[in-house]
């Protein structure tokens, strides 16, 4: 299946509320990600989006749509030479790759436009798909912390996996 990575635009907002508003993908991501996705929420998202300058938050194409994010947010003080990668995907596209190549893509765009070395991403323990895309990207687990994470009442695990220039 194809897929492109570009800019998010005004144009997307109706894909947007189709793909994100979604427990499924809400229940593996920052309570950032609102549950349930309003309009509101896409109207604001998609202006954040098409601000920063080098573009670090992409939407994901396919058949056309926008059918998920990928960012990368770099950080600062000491932690400087360090971004955090985020992501999520369309439940329909699960389970045919697409996620594992956008990671690739990404992690390479990321080296190139921005002054850091490693990269790294904190899947929930439970989230078996993320770990295993992530390890195929070459990404290390570094770390599990354990019940570090709480979402809708439930302790989940913390993992810390990385990848450096």
């Amino acid at each position: 299946m194809d897929f492109k990575l570009r800019k998010w635009n005004e144009n997307d907002l109706n894909s947007l509320l189709k793909y994100a508003d979604n427990w499924e993908i809400a229940k593996n991501l920052t309570d950032l990600f609102p549950h349930p996705y309003t309009k509101e929420d896409g109207i604001k998202f998609i202006e954040r989006a098409m601000k920063a300058d080098p573009t670090r938050v992409f939407a994901i194409e396919i058949n056309g749509e926008a059918s998920g994010a990928i960012g990368i947010h770099p950080k600062d003080d000491i932690f400087r030479k360090n971004a955090e990668l985020g992501y999520w995907l369309a439940e329909p596209f699960w389970g045919n790759g697409i996620i594992t190549k956008v990671i690739k893509e990404m992690v390479d765009y990321s080296f190139r436009n921005f002054d850091i070395d490693r990269i790294f991403a904190t899947p929930f323990g439970s989230n078996i798909g993320s770990q295993k895309a992530l390890e195929k990207c070459g990404f290390k687990l570094e770390a599990r912390f354990e019940k570090t994470i709480i979402k809708k009442g439930n302790y989940e695990d913390e993992l810390v996996y990385a990848i450096r220039r």
